[in-house]
């Protein structure tokens, strides 16, 4: 253990002990192992997956020498597949690793079943058709999907999974919750030990902020017929007027600066009241765990929880003297173990009423949901089927419209390539002598599906068009490994469910040195 935690530390400590035993427990299968395929890998094997599988049946070719380090001189003329999985294994010993030396698109026909295997699936270079087949066979065994392609100077990364449940989404800005608007008993009681008017300027100047706001925010209401302060800065006069100057105060600094969290508490966000009122939480014998949390976090804040959600038990660091902020930090604490156990108790009556008594969920899964209640997010993805079939041309006329947006305009093109390629058995550009003709061709085939997709008179840019067919279908390693190494982040949030990933279509413009993700 201890040699495994020096080895993985720096991601530790980014998504703890729970988050790395599920990538440990995760099975990836890569289909196409170029560079695209062998950076997302690559990144994968390196967190430490479970085990993968690479599904290709090219051979080495001296292009891959070119923009693919994981093969080398001496696999030249064998297994593409074989060469990237014996390299990407010297780079993690504790992974397992396999190959499967055929196309996935053979192997689509050939074997469906074959990837109910896998925790998640990796499609690089893969053109629609097939793509269409894939997503159908990963959402019927309930395996996640993640689409990654680099063509030329351009790059596209897409996730497909029916229905993602996020307990740490870990957002980048974390509400604190400290309920100085409204304390339980035992935090008042502690709040009434404290004389913030007291003649000793040692303890003046290390009262705990929080109790400074909540005893200023009590005297305020006594004088104002239990009203708290219009606004903030009348609210802040207050704590400066109990302030002394000729001290250097930091605790009525922290005070200051956090005055707004008593007048304007977290509300339940619009991400949160989704979930809440999301249809999936009537459950039945079949929900997951995870709605079943949901349905009785619902109880909770009807009861318990009084419209809150519970407490996370997390304060910040504050100026003051040890003994009085452990003893602050052991109140909030226990408060967030009394939400756990009651949300615990709720759990066990749903599963009771469901018929699943027999199968309890662990405390330490409920105190992680409680934790993290007011941060939880559903992603749901919308069927490539349904994306290409849909009317979202409108919405695509109206971005292609935008000065200087290109990334529109990639995205209908990286899809008119498959259309070019299944109509004249090679992607544009690939022979000099026909480029002219084939930038007419392809822009022909994207003003077409700009109308099946109802954006009928929508224009793409000639020069955007041209540098499509002059890419002539080349995966370029610089593009590759961005590409590659935003497919492979999007798949630890995917497999460790922590931090939400993109919900839409990843568009990079290696071009212009930037990026956008389209919802279509």
């Amino acid at each position: 253990m201890a040699q495994r935690n020096n080895k993985y530390d720096r991601q530790l400590r980014i998504w703890g002990e729970h988050g790395q035993t599920a990538l440990e427990t995760a099975r990836v299968c890569v289909l196409n192992c170029g560079p695209t395929g062998s950076e997302a890998l690559k990144n994968l094997v390196l967190g430490g997956i479970g085990s993968f599988t690479i599904v290709d049946a090219s051979k080495v070719s001296a292009a891959d020498l070119g923009n693919n380090y994981l093969v080398d001189w001496e696999s030249l003329g064998q297994s593409k597949a074989k060469s990237v999985c014996a390299l990407l294994q010297e780079l993690n010993e504790s992974v397992g690793a396999k190959f499967v030396e055929e196309s996935p698109e053979a192997l689509l026909e050939s074997n469906p079943a074959f990837f109910a295997q896998f925790t998640l699936v990796i499609a690089t270079q893969m053109t629609e058709a097939p793509l269409l087949k894939l997503e159908e066979i990963c959402r019927q065994q309930k395996v996640m999907l993640v689409i990654a392609r680099s063509y030329g100077l351009a790059g596209l990364v897409r996730i497909s999974v029916t229905e993602h449940d996020i307990i740490e989404s870990k957002p980048d800005n974390k509400v604190e919750d400290l309920r100085l608007h409204k304390p339980w008993p035992e935090l008042q009681s502690y709040v009434d030990e404290f004389d913030i008017d007291t003649q000793d300027h040692n303890i003046h100047k290390h009262i705990p902020f929080a109790i400074l706001l909540i005893k200023i925010a009590e005297d305020w209401k006594k004088s104002h017929d239990g009203k708290l302060p219009a606004n903030v800065r009348l609210f802040k006069e207050a704590i400066t007027a109990r302030r002394r100057v000729e001290e250097d105060e930091d605790n009525y600094n922290e005070a200051l600066k956090s005055a707004y969290i008593v007048l304007f508490p977290p509300s339940i966000s619009s991400q949160l009241r989704a979930v809440l009122e999301d249809k999936a939480s009537d459950v039945d014998a079949s929900s997951s765990d995870f709605w079943i949390m949901v349905s009785a976090l619902k109880q909770f804040m009807a009861n318990e929880g009084q419209g809150e959600p519970p407490l996370d038990g997390a304060i910040p660091d504050m100026h003051s003297f040890t003994d009085y902020y452990i003893k602050l930090q052991k109140i909030y604490q226990a408060r967030a173990e009394a939400d756990v156990t009651a949300v615990e108790g709720h759990v066990a009556r749903i599963l009771k009423q469901i018929g699943r008594e027999s199968s309890p969920i662990p405390r330490s899964t409920i105190k992680l949901f409680c934790k993290n209640a007011r941060n939880l997010r559903v992603l749901r993805c919308k069927m490539l089927s349904d994306e290409f079939s849909s009317r979202s041309g409108p919405e695509l006329q109206r971005l292609l419209a935008v000065e200087e947006s290109s990334h529109p305009a990639l995205y209908v093109l990286l899809r008119a390539v498959d259309h070019f390629a299944a109509t004249y058995n090679r992607f544009p550009g690939v022979f000099d002598g026909e480029m002219e003709e084939d930038v007419s061709r392809l822009k022909s085939l994207a003003v077409g599906l700009l109308n099946d997709m109802g954006g009928g008179g929508a224009s793409l840019p000639e020069d955007v068009v041209s540098e499509i067919c002059r890419f002539g279908a080349g995966e370029i390693h610089c593009v590759a490994s961005i590409v590659g190494g935003i497919a492979s982040q999007e798949c630890i949030k995917l497999l460790t469910r922590q931090f939400t990933p993109i919900q839409g279509t990843f568009i990079y413009n290696a071009m212009s040195a930037t990026s956008l993700v389209l919802n279509v």
